[in-house]
């Protein structure tokens, strides 16, 4: 409802010029400013650019959201994950990842565990996995191959639907009423706005919200081969609950590693992730790891 209004909002329609730059040839198109959005554009280009391309370029080095609405007349490159550099088409990837897991989890979990989503760390990389960290009404668990089995085929069951990924900008009111459940993004959403503008930048998979400042990959159906792989207790919340830090590994789609290539990949992403654990403080009051 909120993205509908956003949209209705935008009043008198204006021209802008996006030129796109890369194969088959460089092409200027005429889009709808504040409505258009970078797969807009991949549409009047091929299917495959639509199905390809997993974030875009914006003048040569701002990374956008495939389903963003532009706001200027800019020049406009799509990338996807087998370009010469792709350092940051990895790390939108790997931050997508978490969010997903965070979707997933939900799934899985049936009401009487208490989980609660907690938030997610930066995306790096070179760590070997990709976090979510949660609370649950239990301490001591330790989940079984099954279980994390379980937590794997949600995972593949979110990519083989591929639902799109959109992320919107709302005022701190509507985010407080969102998460009105979730104490602890409750509890940080006023400083976060104080640290945009008073906007809470937010995305959705389906039924599933959470703060990011993003950017994430245009849909679901990136993620590939993933193996959810260990759940660590890291903590307790200081009310007889056990703080989980779930990870995982995944390669994007398309993207080929043998069996035994990614199960070295798995036992490495085992290893507790050295990210800021939830119960350490802030080094600032950005709150940058709940806008991972």
């Amino acid at each position: 409802m909120e993205k509908k209004r956003q949209k209705q909002s935008v009043g008198r329609i204006e021209k802008i010029e996006i030129r796109y730059l890369g194969l088959p040839e460089d092409v200027t198109l005429v889009m709808n400013k504040g409505i258009s959005t970078p797969y807009n554009c991949a549409q009047h280009l091929s299917e495959g650019h639509c199905k390809r391309s997993a974030l875009a370029l914006l003048d040569g080095n701002l990374i956008w959201d495939m389903h963003r609405p532009l706001e200027d007349s800019c020049t406009l490159q799509l990338l996807n994950f087998t370009i010469a550099e792709p350092h940051a088409v990895n790390r939108v990837f790997w931050r997508t990842c978490s969010f997903m897991l965070g979707s997933a989890l939900n799934n899985a979990f049936k009401d009487e565990a208490g989980l609660e989503l907690h938030s997610f760390p930066s995306p790096n990389v070179k760590s070997g996995s990709f976090v979510h960290d949660v609370v649950l009404s239990v301490k001591g668990w330790q989940p079984n191959e099954k279980e994390m089995r379980a937590f794997s085929t949600e995972m593949v069951k979110l990519a083989l639907r591929d639902v799109k990924i959109e992320r919107l900008d709302v005022n701190l009111e509507l985010a407080l009423e969102i998460f009105n459940d979730n104490r602890f993004k409750k509890e940080h959403l006023p400083n976060i706005a104080s640290n945009n503008n008073g906007k809470i930048t937010l995305y959705r998979v389906g039924n599933h919200i959470d703060i990011s400042k993003g950017p994430m990959v245009g849909s679901t159906g990136f993620l590939g081969k993933c193996t959810i792989s260990s759940a660590h207790q890291i903590g307790d919340d200081g009310e007889n609950r056990g703080i989980y830090r779930f990870q995982g590994v995944a390669l994007p789609t398309g993207i080929k590693l043998n069996h035994f290539a990614f199960d070295i990949l798995v036992k490495r992403s085992r290893k507790l992730n050295p990210a800021r654990l939830p119960t350490e403080p802030y080094e600032d009051s950005s709150l940058n790891r709940l806008l991972a």
